[in-house]
């Protein structure tokens, strides 16, 4: 005689139930990654004690993932004279300065409990190659628009809030 084989089939009831404790575990995960991940404006970085007198030079430059999540890198020309984009921290943790490889720039840090950020950034404006002049004007608003800054040894990865990421090496600073 064969044997029969029974197969559980829940009520409409019971997937409801089933979906309803799926539904509500995920939203809860949802909630409390919410509550890690910084809001879109909030600005994260170490403190500003961290990087005084330190000099950084821009080596590479992701672009935001692409549809098929491929990340990209922009090429990073050298400056007029061969100046490279640099970043230097002055002794007071008051002020970045540095060069976009044609022009320079300063801004204001101010310090406050998620680090500090970076406002009042000006530059020179000399005329420039227009490729030049392109990638000095990006540079500039990633470093308005900076969402987290994070420093690793002599690395330093500044995150945009169009996900492009920014990655400095440190460097001899002569001001020391």
């Amino acid at each position: 005689m064969p044997k029969k084989i029974a197969f559980f089939t829940p009520s409409k009831s019971a997937s409801n139930r089933v979906f309803l404790v799926i539904s509500c575990l995920g939203l809860s995960l949802l909630s409390a990654c919410a509550n890690v991940i910084p809001p879109c404006n909030a600005k994260i970085s170490p403190p500003s004690s961290e990087l005084r007198n330190t000099k950084w030079e821009l080596v590479r430059w992701n672009l935001a993932p692409n549809a098929r999540g491929e990340v990209r890198s922009r090429q990073i020309p050298q400056g007029d004279s061969s100046n490279p984009i640099q970043m230097i921290f002055d002794a007071n943790g008051e002020r970045l300065s540095g060069s976009t490889g044609c022009n320079r720039f300063t801004a204001r840090i101010t310090e406050d409990a998620r680090g500090f950020t970076l406002d009042q950034i000006a530059s020179t404006k000399m005329a420039c190659a227009p490729q030049r002049m392109e990638l000095e004007n990006d540079f500039l608003y990633e470093l308005n628009d900076y969402r987290t800054i994070v420093r690793n040894g002599d690395q330093l990865l500044m995150i945009g809030a169009d996900r492009e990421v920014l990655s400095f090496i440190q460097k001899n600073n002569p001001t020391k």
